[in-house]
Formats: C-alpha cells, structure tokens, sequence
C-alpha cells in the first residue's frame, strides 16, 4: 500500500547508518593531541615566572635600588662654576664634574654619562632621582646578576622556612593562621583545593608504597588501581588462611583520599607500573595510560586481530 514502512526502518531491528569519517577533522585533532601539552606546559611556566617576576622579583628589585640610591646618590642642589659641565665637553676627571639637569640639580657627570650610554630610546630621565634610579640599576642590579641572586636567596628562604616548619612552633603558627583563612567564606574553598594540590605535589609522603597493584573492587569485574602500603593484621591473615595485604585505593582526580582495605594476596595483580605512573593514571581519571602499558594493549590486539584472521582463513 502507500503508507507501506520499509522494513527494519522502525522497531529494534533498525539499521543505524554508519556516521562518515572525517578524516581532516581526525587529523586535527590528533595534531592536536601532539601539540597541546607542549604548548601548555611552556604557557604554564611563562605563567610562573611572569607572576613571580611581577609580585615578588619586581617589588624586592625596587626596594633594594631605593636603598642602594639613598646610599649613593650625590645630588646638589649647586656647584661652583668650574665644576659644571655637559658630556659633550672634554674634562680630565668626569668624576670632579657635574651636570645640570631640567630639574636644576646637579649630578656627577660619570653617572650621567653611563645612563646617557645605555639610554635606548624614549626620552632621558629629567629629574636627579630618576637618573640615579637609572644609574644603579645599570650599575649594581644587571640582570645577570640580580636573577641568580634572587634564586639562590629564595632557595635558601625556602629552605629555612622549611626548617622553621620543622620546628613546633612553625606548625603552630601556621596552624593558627590556618585556622584563620579557613574562617572567611570565600577564601576557605579557593585555599582549601588549593592546599591539596599543593600538599600533593610537595609534601614528603607518610606513607611508604611498595607497588602497584589492581584489584576487583568494589565488586568482581571491575578493577581498581591500589598502592601495597605493606601486610595486613594477623587475625585477618588467620581468618583469610592466606597472606593478606593492605591497600590503599586513592580516588580520582584527588588521590590524597581515598580507602584503605584489605586483599588476599593472590587477589591481588601486581601491575608493571611506577608509583608516579599510577598517580598520573588516578590524577587524569584514567586519560594517561603508561607506555609500556598502551603498547601492551595494543601489542595484545593486534596479536587477537591476527589470531582471528587465522581462525578465519582455517
């Protein structure tokens, strides 16, 4: 009739029609996939480095020229005569001789003279104070010289904060202001994440792994990574009949929780991974799979591919 259905266009036994490949767009995106950790990583550290130069190298360079400039600067408010002069003229000691700015103060010619040889470009500084500025940063503060120092002073900040930390009181202490930031309602959720992260990537661990393991949990059938954290209590070991050992199963995409539990040993499949490797794995909730382990898989397919196409041709 007219309103006949063509078959196996309605009902259970419909055919789905194959979406077609796209094979620029795949290749974007796997362009993509090369491209984008790279890239983030660089973005991430310029990011870094930007904030610290912008909050903590900037604002300590500032405050040592101001000190360096309250110690060295040499300006008059006049000289004789005889000792005036500008650094177009020829004079057998510069350092005897001054010169006089749009401000009309005086300034020993030498320090002129060596901001006017490294000036680039834009106008020359026209008051006393901006030229010192200028003359101690070029003369005491390169950068070859204040980027070292300042990484060697904030190592050894960090490391004597450390040791404060150590102490009792430094917990105290910053216990106490712990207790404060997580008062404030905003700023306890933003340092709260924040901590864990941090504690995380830096704090030494308690805790002592000694593998990697995947066990069934929390059923038969699906696999859960575990970290061996070492052998469990002898009333369960008696009762179990069989060495058991304590795991620990972190969670995803924070691992510092998670559970700890207690397999039989032969439950337990010893994985080829490094503890960093299963961290990666938990962190990125299962997107960064070790090498060895995709080449494996893949290895394993292929071999299965290769065992069916036998079975077929047989």
């Amino acid at each position: 009739m007219g309103n006949e259905i063509a078959p196996n266009s309605m009902g259970p036994n419909t055919t789905k029609l194959k979406k077609p490949e796209r094979p620029f767009r795949s290749a974007v995106f796997r362009g993509l996939g090369v491209v984008v950790p790279p890239l983030l990583t660089i973005v991430i550290f310029l990011w870094v480095a930007g904030t610290v130069n912008q909050y903590v190298l900037h604002p300590t360079t500032a405050g040592v020229r101001y000190v360096l400039v309250w110690f060295a600067e040499d300006i008059r408010e006049e000289v004789p005569p005889a000792q005036r002069a500008v650094p177009a003229d020829k004079v057998p000691d510069p350092e005897n001789y001054f010169y006089e700015l749009p401000d009309h103060k005086f300034v020993p010619l030498n320090v002129y003279k060596l901001v006017l040889k490294h000036h680039r470009s834009g106008p020359m500084p026209e008051t006393a104070e901006e030229v010192y500025e200028r003359y101690v940063q070029l003369k005491y503060l390169p950068a070859h010289l204040v980027v070292p120092a300042f990484l060697a002073i904030f190592v050894l900040v960090l490391y004597l904060l450390g040791k404060f930390m150590a102490a009792g009181i430094g917990r105290l202490s910053v216990g106490i202001f712990e207790r404060g930031v997580l008062q404030l309602p905003v700023v306890r959720n933003v340092y709260s994440s924040v901590k864990q992260i941090s504690d995380f990537l830096f704090s030494p661990r308690e805790i002592e792994y000694t593998r990697v393991v995947a066990i069934e949990y929390p059923r038969q059938g699906i696999w859960s990574l575990g970290m061996v954290t070492g052998e469990s209590m002898l009333d369960i070991r008696a009762a179990a009949n069989e060495p058991v050992l304590s795991v620990l199963v972190p969670t995803s995409p924070m691992p510092v929780t998670g559970y700890t539990i207690n397999v039989k040993k032969s439950e337990a499949l010893d994985l080829n991974l490094t503890i960093d490797q299963a961290f990666q794995f938990i962190v990125s909730c299962g997107v960064v799979v070790p090498p060895q382990q995709l080449q494996d898989a893949l290895d394993a397919k292929a071999a299965a591919d290769d065992n069916e196409s036998a079975a077929k041709g047989s």
